[in-house]
């Protein structure tokens, strides 16, 4: 399997030596990253705070992305994995903490101002997502869902050796966890259009770094048809 031929992705002489790899869906886990109300919804959180200030016009792409591709295509990758009971785990960030004291300075603000905090609306996966049965949540206090969370121990136990990313922000906590991913040893995939951004630059900037040695960008269409034929 190769990067999607639809999508900007590397082509340069350090994307020459990525791994390639063919799906193994009974190692395969989607990894789902941050689709909360906090950041993900314009009626709460993010978006309500610059409602407020009458900035909404900032996150229009935004929210418009995560509304027409990013959660169809989501939905349809759970589809598939729940028809086939394969591994799904999600990622939450937030405070655990009333006062977000658990969380360092890159974190505490953002969290603070978008009242992401575990008992909120805010901090919660949106609806039409949610988990069901055994999936797993992973709640963080870092960009990373790999730095300060047992997702390694986790994914090590459900005997995983491809992850199957996709949410938002894509070229920050998406991104940054698949790194760390990598770096694990992990077969990484990242699902371009499942996958949104505060910028169409931004997003494109994260699909051009990917595939020069972290892993592969797929569309949904081409990841679900591996996983139908795996």
């Amino acid at each position: 399997m190769v990067n999607d031929a639809s999508t900007p992705g590397a082509t340069d002489y350090v994307a020459a030596f990525t791994p390639t790899f063919d799906i193994d869906s009974e190692k395969a886990c989607l990894v789902l990253v941050d689709l909360q109300y906090a950041t993900g919804s314009p009626d709460h959180g993010l978006g309500a705070k610059l409602a407020r200030e009458s900035r909404s016009d900032e996150c229009v792409y935004r929210y418009e992305r995560i509304a027409s591709t990013v959660l169809p295509n989501v939905q349809r990758l759970l589809a598939a994995f729940r028809e086939k009971n394969l591994r799904v785990l999600y990622f939450t960030y937030g405070a655990e903490t009333q006062d977000y004291s658990d969380l360092g300075p890159m974190m505490k603000e953002l969290c603070r101002g978008t009242l992401n905090r575990v008992g909120t609306r805010e901090h919660e996966i949106i609806d039409e997502i949610k988990p069901v049965g055994d999936e797993r949540v992973v709640n963080k206090l870092t960009p990373s869902g790999f730095t300060a969370s047992p997702a390694d121990l986790i994914l090590r136990a459900y005997n995983t050796d491809t992850l199957i990313f996709a949410g938002v922000s894509t070229n920050m906590c998406v991104e940054h966890t698949l790194r760390d991913a990598a770096d694990r040893g992990y077969k990484c995939i990242l699902v371009e259009d499942a996958c949104g951004a505060d910028s169409q630059e931004m997003h494109d900037a994260t699909l051009r770094v990917i595939p020069r040695l972290y892993g592969q960008v797929l569309s949904t269409d081409n990841v679900l048809a591996s996983i139908a034929g795996g």
